[in-house]
């Protein structure tokens, strides 16, 4: 007969039920897809044309850009139409400008439901990115091959650049944003002030000009503009005949990663602070 102190054997620990583990792996790419939802309806949802006006905004841009300069300059810098060479170089930069900021504003705009512990900053950032990358890049590929069906612009689409080109400026904006939405965060005043410091940048970046015809001084400081090497990129893969030697990827890759991990690091530590405060 056994003795009362004896300890019943310890029974092994359930195994997890089916599915469980699974469930929760993908619990966040659910959380991305549902804000990615709610941004599109906030967004394009709540006024008539939706995303009829997303296209149109660019292309106004463009048109205004071609008129304006068309009636000063013979000929663009490259090729022979100015809506082409417009468009090649505002569309990069507009990519950059965009994911940057929604990036940026990714935990204001989502503040409400970062109180819920299954919606992290890491969700937020991420829905915003993707749904902004995937609307612009839909956008530039509508206006550039409507641009170069309709107009006989003697250019040669090459996609292997523009791709590199466009895959650049989503790493950038991505970097830039991340960084920029923790320092707006903790320092309110970073907006305004990096809303007055960027505001050359469309100037600065190659959207009116190609690098080659600036001055030899003008180009030794704008080579540091990561947004130039963009831009005269994506114009490469345009423009068969330009070479642009000046470009260089690693450059533009080193910046973004470097703005990127730096972002990543001080949110991690500083999210709740950010959260906090709004």
């Amino acid at each position: 007969m056994a003795s009362s102190s004896e300890q019943p054997p310890i029974r092994p620990a359930l195994a997890p039920a089916a599915g469980r583990t699974t469930n929760r792996s993908f619990a966040s790419l659910r959380t991305i897809a549902a804000l990615i939802l709610r941004e599109m309806s906030a967004r394009y949802g709540r006024t008539p044309g939706g995303y009829i006006w997303a296209i149109l905004e660019p292309m106004a841009a463009i048109l205004f850009l071609s008129l304006g300069f068309s009636l000063v300059m013979r000929s663009p810098s490259l090729g022979t139409s100015f809506l082409l060479f417009y468009a090649s170089g505002y569309l990069p930069f507009g990519l950059y400008n965009i994911l940057s900021n929604t990036t940026a504003h990714a935990i204001r705009y989502s503040s409400g439901l970062l109180k819920y512990p299954a919606v992290t900053w890491v969700d937020a950032v991420a829905a915003r990115f993707i749904l902004n990358s995937i609307t612009q890049i839909l956008i530039g590929a509508l206006l550039i091959g409507g641009i170069m069906s309709l107009v006989d612009a003697h250019a040669v689409f090459s996609a292997g650049p523009v791709l590199e080109a466009t895959a650049l400026t989503m790493l950038l904006g991505l970097g830039v944003g991340t960084l920029n939405c923790v320092l707006m965060g903790l320092f309110p005043i970073w907006d305004m002030a990096w809303s007055i410091l960027t505001r050359p940048l469309f100037l600065a970046s190659g959207v009116l000009f190609i690098y080659d015809d600036l001055p030899r001084l003008a180009q030794d400081i704008l080579w540091y503009n990561p947004l130039i090497h963009i831009t005269g990129l994506f114009r490469t893969g345009i423009y068969p005949t330009y070479a642009a030697a000046y470009v260089s990827p690693l450059y533009v890759i080193m910046v973004s990663l470097i703005l990127l991990t730096l972002g990543l690091i001080l949110m991690g530590r500083y999210h709740r602070d950010v959260l906090n405060k709004r």
